[in-house]
């Protein structure tokens, strides 16, 4: 794999490891006085280093970051086994992190030179030739062995090139460049090279490493673009690639397209290296803002990476784009909805048990249609063994595909068409099963459980004694001889056996279908206790529902009786200022009245199912037609004095003369008819008091004159009131 190495912990200001004291204090003799800084880059220095370069720049000399201290230790009071230790674990780190590779056994390639005659080893140049060879063979061998340490994500190899190129950043700036400056910032470089010059000089010094780094950036995009040519797959890097099933689609993870933008993107990354790089005017003067080289690669360069890319991860994916189609052919039908077409017409016919089961496949090859073809999968779809076996054909398929390019995993989309082939199989092995469990299934659990339910209503109460009444009779009856049916044709037949026996193969029966099976045969012993339990509930609920319905009649007649004397109220209502009040009672009382009718309703219905007479409650009749007259009147009086008031306070430009005249002579009207009906009313009411006092012979005691009537009183009243507004 291509990669940059660099070298850490080392200061980059005098270039001594950091765990080691600078040049100063080794001169001194002070090396346990030496200190190192970290700052919030991560990036550490001597602090007397650190100390002289913030001085002359307040920014990192690595990254280029504002300088901010995180922390500060005195490394060189550690105990001297500890401190070699650490330094022995950062030389681990280092190899660990530059992947090192076991070379070649020497054995082995004494062996091969073994195999080469003596004859064609003699002489220099075939010495030469053979110590070539063998280097080869070494080198052939450490890239192989790079290739097969295991494959890679998109991701990772991001994270992993972003690394590699900060690493080769760090280390040209910290090797090259501090080089560079010193050659150029001597006394013996700018010797001959006048003042007015020397503008000239460093610009001419600027477009040399310009010119270096463009072609060291060069050369990487070239090496890169190498790695994935196909025709030398030595290097090729091995990404991590699965065929996934999700929402019923067979897909790539990571897709083609993502593969391939991640490579691109890596040319991207590559391009923006060392793009930071300043000027030695620049790095001498400290500025702010710093003048960088011109370090970015041509376009040209970009562009032919570009295509090479895409053209060698095109050709190197072809492989794994053809397995996949493979799939597709050989599977599609499951998912595309031709499977599911085909079950639900089959499931519309009418099929034996063996045309569920084997026969179906033997009818194919009969016909000399291959089972595995997309056809003959789709005409024997009928029998569910069939999708048992495709079901163990994909599993059996591998699980890795290797391909130029991609370690191919395709264990997610073999779990997922297996799941899918058995689910099918599964619909077909249900229907079969629900035509048996239909069989089995009879009504005595649906009569325990109707005849222990204790009803909420007189109404459910009727309906489950006439429930019980025919299950008591007809049912029981016919229930027995269904059971005995079944058994004689399901259980004791060689083919009920056969049968069965292929369900508990194949079908994993649910604990309700055992237990189904078990109530069928044991009900006829148990339906009697059931029965007499029931007998009991219905006593009970009985008597408790007719307590109930006489409690509910004698309430009824209280309950109409203050309604009577709320009614007889009203004759006494005479004041026309509490009119609000009035229609409020009137409006209170209907709705009382109405609650009532409902309760009869109620008590009516219940009485029928009890088969009792139906009780009548004339007083409530006589309630609804005796508060209608008063309910008019006071809404009618409400209403006039609202009018009333509008026009007397309101606007007198709001006024309609017309429209008044109009509204006074309605009020007039049907105050008058009101009139007129309870003058009539108490007429007919003082008659009947004389004629029923004859009856009681009681001719000779005097009848009381009636007194004045409030209601009439009112109505004179507002007459008055209309006749002195139309003055």
């Amino acid at each position: 794999m291509w990669s940059w190495d660099v070298e850490f912990n080392t200061c980059a200001i005098c270039r001594v490891q950091v765990m080691d004291a600078c040049l100063r204090y080794q001169a001194e003799n002070k090396q346990e006085d030496c200190v190192v800084v970290w700052g919030e880059c991560n990036h550490s220095f001597h602090i007397c280093c650190m100390y002289l370069w913030v001085k002359q720049n307040n920014r990192c000399p690595l990254c280029r970051q504002d300088w901010v201290v995180q922390r500060i230790e005195n490394v060189f009071l550690i105990h001297h086994k500890e401190k070699d230790e650490m330094l022995n674990y950062i030389y681990l780190k280092q190899c660990v992190e530059s992947s090192p590779i076991v070379p070649i056994q020497q054995e082995w390639l004494d062996h091969i030179l073994r195999l080469i005659p003596e004859s064609l080893k003699e002489g220099k140049e075939r010495e030469e030739l053979l110590e070539s060879l063998i280097n080869e063979v070494s080198s052939d061998f450490e890239n192989s062995m790079k290739r097969y340490l295991g494959p890679i994500d998109c991701e990772s190899l991001k994270t992993d090139l972003s690394i590699e190129v900060r690493k080769a950043e760090e280390k040209i700036m910290n090797t090259w460049y501090p080089k560079v400056i010193n050659i150029f910032t001597k006394k013996e470089a700018l010797e001959g090279i006048k003042p007015e010059k020397l503008d000239a000089f460093y610009s001419c010094v600027s477009t040399l490493m310009s010119n270096q780094l463009k072609d060291l950036l060069r050369r990487t995009v070239e090496e890169f673009a190498k790695l994935f040519d196909p025709k030398d797959q030595q290097r090729l890097p091995i990404f991590k690639m699965e065929l996934t099933f999700d929402d019923d689609k067979m897909e790539f993870y990571p897709t083609f397209q993502d593969l391939e933008d991640s490579v691109l993107s890596l040319v991207e990354r590559i391009a923006e290296a060392l793009q930071n790089v300043q000027t030695i005017p620049s790095w001498l003067s400290g500025t702010s803002t710093p003048v960088n080289l011109d370090t970015a690669l041509p376009e040209h360069v970009l562009h032919w990476a570009v295509n090479t890319l895409k053209a060698a991860v095109h050709r190197n994916l072809e492989g794994a784009r053809k397995h996949y189609e493979t799939y597709v052919e050989k599977y599609n039908w499951l998912l595309d909805g031709t499977a599911v077409e085909n079950i639900e017409t089959f499931q519309t016919e009418d099929h034996t048990f063996d045309e569920y089961t084997e026969k179906k496949g033997i009818a194919l090859r009969e016909c000399n249609i291959k089972e595995s073809s997309p056809e003959g999968r789709i005409k024997g779809i009928g029998h569910f063994e069939k999708f048992f076996s495709l079901a163990s054909e994909i599993m059996l398929l591998p699980q890795w595909i290797h391909y130029p390019m991609v370690r191919l995993d395709c264990e997610d989309l073999k779990t997922g068409l297996t799941n899918k082939a058995k689910a099918f199989a599964n619909i077909l092995l249900n229907d079969v099963a629900s035509k048996y469990r239909k069989e089995n299934e009879c009504e005595f659990e649906a009569i325990k459980e109707h005849a222990l339910k204790v009803p909420e209503t007189t109404e459910e109460m009727m309906d489950l004694i006439t429930y019980i009444e025919k299950a008591r009779t007809a049912g029981i009856e016919e229930l027995i001889s269904r059971i005995q049916m079944l058994c004689f044709l399901k259980i004791n037949t060689t083919e009920s056996k056969r049968q069965m026996s292929y369900f508990l193969d194949v079908f994993l029966f649910p604990q309700e279908d055992l237990a189904l099976n078990a109530t069928v045969l044991m009900w006829p012993k148990k339906i009697n206790p059931i029965f007499d339990e029931n007998d009991e509930l219905i006593e009970n609920a009985k008597h408790k529902k007719e307590n109930e319905l006489m409690a509910k009649r004698e309430k009824l007649i209280l309950e109409i009786e203050k309604e009577s004397r709320r009614m007889e109220e009203f004759t006494e209502f005479a004041e026309l200022e509490r009119m609000q009040q009035y229609v409020t009672d009137v409006r209170q009382l209907q709705k009382r009245i109405q609650e009532s009718e409902e309760a009869v309703q109620f008590i009516n219905k219940e009485e029928e199912l009890f088969k009792w007479e139906l009780t009548k409650y004339p007083e409530l009749d006589k309630l609804k037609v005796n508060i209608e007259p008063y309910q008019k009147f006071f809404n009618f009086v409400l209403k006039w004095q609202r009018s009333e008031k509008r026009w007397m306070d309101g606007g007198f430009l709001d006024l309609n003369g017309e429209s008044m005249e109009a509204d006074v002579e309605e009020f007039s009207r049907e105050i008058f008819k009101t009139l007129k009906f309870f003058q009539m009313k108490l007429k007919k009411e003082l008659q009947e008091k004389r004629k029923a006092a004859r009856k009681r012979s009681l001719e000779e005691e005097k009848i009381e004159e009636p007194k004045e009537n409030p209601t009439i009183t009112m109505c004179s009243t507002v007459m008055e009131q209309i006749k002195a507004f139309k003055v």
